[in-house]
């Protein structure tokens, strides 16, 4: 007679080191897809070098930045832009697994539930990090400069990362309620290109009609976008802190409205993914 072995205790520890490695098969899985793919990053790579291209080149020249040069002034605006979009690709990619099955495909396996939406958030901040590195890039070819020392540069490499990691946490969510494609699309240029253009992100709010720059001043992407200019020692000479108390304080705006959104979307996004096991 055979005597059965019990198996070895599940202890959080364990349960925690099993988390992390399926995430981790997660991002693999997706930056394999890239590799054969690679059309997946065009919109963290190509489309942001366009916007360079256009405003610094074919708009640059009609701009004016009183006390300041337009390059320097438009490019902390691109980099706040490019992560703005970092929530486009995860709402596609997760639209994408549940269309196929995918997630159905998990559901069955022994892994951790949480690896999922971890695995999908992660590949998609490295996405962004990629897109984030490739503007700073382009943005040291057209010209413009960091000028206040290296720990000033990394806080604002810091916040547009935390910033970044924010929007992913909106389109985790949002992935996990539109039916289609399309409709994640369409989400991006509904919402993320107003809320983009219609900011201090590529030409001065002080030019706009009183309304509207009331609208743009009060725009969260204005009070990341001032707050990474700040940093970065981009702001024009001679300019003073915004009328407004997010343009007056964009380091603090930045640093509360990025929270909320993570404190907001990512339990939302948890509770929306477990009614989607369970259904």
């Amino acid at each position: 007679m055979t005597a059965r072995v019990a198996p070895p205790p599940r202890t959080l520890l364990t349960q925690l080191g099993w988390a992390v490695a399926d995430s981790w098969t997660i991002v693999r899985r997706h930056l394999l897809h890239i590799r054969y793919m690679p059309d997946k990053l065009l919109d963290v790579t190509i489309q942001p070098i366009m916007f360079v291209i256009l405003f610094a080149y074919v708009f640059g020249s009609a701009i004016s930045v009183p006390g300041g040069n337009y390059r320097s002034f438009l490019m902390p605006g691109i980099y706040a832009q490019n992560m703005m979009f970092a929530s486009m690709p995860i709402m596609a990619a997760l639209v994408q697994d549940m269309q196929r099955g995918v997630i159905d495909r998990f559901r069955s396996l022994p892994m951790s539930r949480a690896a999922v939406l971890v695995g999908h958030a992660g590949a998609s901040f490295i996405e962004s990090m990629l897109g984030l590195v490739i503007m700073l890039a382009c943005g040291l070819f057209v010209g413009w400069r960091p000028e206040l020392g290296l720990p000033s540069t990394l806080g604002a490499v810091g916040l547009l990362m935390l910033f970044a990691f924010a929007m992913i946490s909106v389109g985790t969510f949002l992935g996990l309620i539109v039916k289609s494609v399309e409709a994640a699309q369409s989400i991006g240029f509904i919402v993320m290109f107003p809320l983009t253009f219609v900011a201090n992100t590529f030409v001065p709010t002080a030019g706009m009609p009183a309304w509207l720059r009331v609208v743009a001043d009060w725009n969260p992407v204005s009070a990341v976008t001032e707050a990474v200019r700040h940093l970065f020692g981009n702001l024009p000479a001679g300019s003073k802190m915004g009328p407004t108390w997010p343009l007056a304080h964009p380091v603090l705006t930045t640093l509360v409205f990025a929270g909320a959104l993570i404190a907001v979307f990512m339990p939302l996004a948890v509770w929306r993914f477990r009614r989607l096991l369970f259904e």
